[in-house]
């Protein structure tokens, strides 16, 4: 089932484009079951907007990769930055005609 998730970080983007130049580096530039990945600047920091195929996916990949990369990136920035505010959604449609993929 498609799993959407939508995160906040009080972090600058500064942070943000560190945590992003480590991921691809450490897995490329494709990450198998990731379908949508944006980031945008917010007030408080930096919001990014994914897409998965499935939930266990999107665990995986946090797990194996993304964790290790936050922390160590956000980790840069003290007691300044809380823990990342997390909110799923479920994805009622997707098309990105591009990529051909329309669900």
């Amino acid at each position: 089932m498609t799993y959407g998730i939508v995160v906040e970080v009080a972090a600058p983007a500064e942070a943000y484009d560190a945590i992003h130049s480590a991921v691809v580096r450490e897995s490329g530039p494709r990450v198998d079951g990731l379908l949508l990945h944006v980031c945008r600047s917010i007030d408080s920091g930096f919001q990014v907007i994914e897409v998965w195929n499935s939930r266990e996916e999107c665990d995986r990949y946090t797990a194996q990769v993304l964790g290790e990369v936050m922390g160590a990136v956000l980790g840069q920035y003290g007691r300044e930055v809380g823990p990342p505010v997390v909110q799923e959604f479920d994805v009622r449609g997707l098309v990105l005609p591009a990529a051909g993929i329309a669900r």
